[in-house]
């Protein structure tokens, strides 16, 4: 069987079993090391035991989550529309849509460096940036962001491309070779028997390995020129005008989600900061990184299935497509749940495990415990969403990302912050949370009742 017929039998024949776990497994198992790459940031600039450090690179997160705008405007869309495309059997626009979405990526994340670069002063003073965190969060950033946000956002970009295609094991290898590097490179480059840079080495381990990442998706692409879908000609760039609106129309409302995911952090930080207290900081910062292990769980799950729930909407192959998505309900709400209760019993432990201070560790079991119970009902919510990504319905996506943050989250994190200070903010996403997830299940259950039979 050829490549490019071996994906199309994931897509239309393959057990639903199969093709979900051949999919999201890999996806997931990158979700993981993704998360295990982040918290190493977290663990290893933990050990130098100066809150000042970890919380540079605490503050420094909002912009480092900013990639995603243009991740998830050229990766989600792109490889939304070329799912569907692949449905369809469209290949050529297949090819012209991955062209169009790669050099729109690059351009754009080119774009982003030299604006946080030369805004530098204002970016900081809006993160909660002052004279005691200045040169962690700068020195973090120059390598993060000055010179890391061109192959942070590529590798990711090419990823979800080759996702599209079905190639989820690669996809997930590509990934997975930065975080791994980058987890080897962080002590190295942070702790005092190595190079001794603290948050600034921490940094320059992420932009390493993030280059390493892009150069295996080059060298898997050129390797596989001829059997994959995803091409990197400049000359295949298109402007027609159902690719590119097809692909902004899922792609800007998930960008949207994404800068007002940045926004509610950056409201968090701000208020955390305003506490004036660093170990109150480092806290939400561990808490908030420990609690993205069951989302990243989450998020690959629902990504993962983004491919499949795509090529059988196109193809109008209903009954597999909704097999795919309650199979993917049952699997991802059981482990989501284990794994939130497993945070809230042993919250101060986790916490203790990144900086094992008294103070950090009380504030982190208390805000590590409220950010834990949300996360079931934004597993239920992440899925709602991959399904409106994969349909190419981005206007229920970008209404569901507006409802989160500005109708909900921010004004939750407001008025719980008035009535408990500090420990309230923890409960705002719980609060949004609840409402989208009931939300997400009726728009859901109309979809398939009205449009998919």
């Amino acid at each position: 069987m050829s490549d490019k017929n071996s994906k199309i039998y994931l897509f239309e024949s393959a057990p639903v079993p199969k093709a979900v776990a051949t999919l999201c497994i890999p996806t997931i198992l990158s979700s993981l090391v993704t998360m295990l790459y982040n918290l190493a940031d977290t663990f290893f600039v933990g050990e130098l035991n100066n809150a000042v450090q970890n919380s540079g690179v605490t503050l420094a997160a909002p912009v480092i989550l900013a990639f995603n705008a243009i991740n998830n405007l050229f990766g989600v869309g792109t490889s939304s529309k070329m799912s569907r495309l692949m449905g369809s059997k469209e290949y050529d626009d297949v090819y012209r849509s991955s062209a169009f979405g790669f050099y729109c990526a690059l351009l754009c994340s080119i774009l982003f460096s030299i604006g946080c670069t030369v805004f530098k002063t204002p970016l900081m003073a809006l993160l909660g940036v002052d004279q005691s965190t200045w040169d962690a969060t700068d020195g973090y950033m120059f390598w993060t962001v000055t010179c890391g946000a061109v192959p942070a956002i590529m590798n990711v970009v090419m990823s979800y491309m080759v996702r599209a295609e079905g190639s989820a094991l690669h996809a997930s290898i590509g990934v997975m070779s930065g975080c791994v590097l980058n987890i080897i490179l962080d002590p190295i480059f942070i702790l005092p028997w190595g190079l001794n840079m603290g948050a600034a080495g921490a940094g320059l381990a992420t932009f390493i390995s993030n280059c390493v990442a892009c150069l295996y998706f080059f060298v898997l692409l050129f390797v596989r020129r001829k059997s994959t879908f995803v091409c990197l000609n400049p000359a295949k760039i298109t402007f027609k005008k159902n690719i590119v609106l097809d692909i902004f129309s899922v792609g800007i409302p998930a960008s949207i989600q994404n800068l007002l995911n940045v926004t509610g952090m950056t409201v968090l930080n701000n208020y955390t900061a305003a506490s004036g207290d660093p170990d109150a900081i480092a806290a939400m910062g561990i808490s908030s990184k420990v609690a993205m292990m069951p989302m990243y769980v989450s998020s690959g799950l629902s990504q993962g299935i983004v491919p499949l729930i795509s090529y059988n909407f196109s193809s109008k192959n209903f009954k597999r497509m909704k097999d795919a998505l309650f199979f993917t309900i049952k699997i991802s709400m059981s482990i989501i749940i284990f794994l939130s209760a497993c945070m809230c019993i042993f919250s101060g432990s986790v916490v203790a495990i990144f900086l094992n201070d008294p103070d950090v560790v009380d504030y982190g079991s208390h805000f590590l415990r409220g950010l834990s119970i949300a996360l079931p009902f934004l597993c239920f919510d992440f899925i709602g969403v991959a399904v409106f990504q994969a349909c190419g319905m981005g206007r229920k996506s970008l209404i569901f990302a507006i409802m989160r943050k500005i109708v909900l989250e921010i004004p939750a994190l407001v008025v719980l912050n008035m009535l408990f200070p500090l420990y309230g903010l923890a409960y705002a996403q719980f609060t949004a949370e609840v409402i989208l997830a009931v939300a997400a299940g009726l728009v859901l259950m109309r979809m398939f009742k009205k449009d998919f039979v």
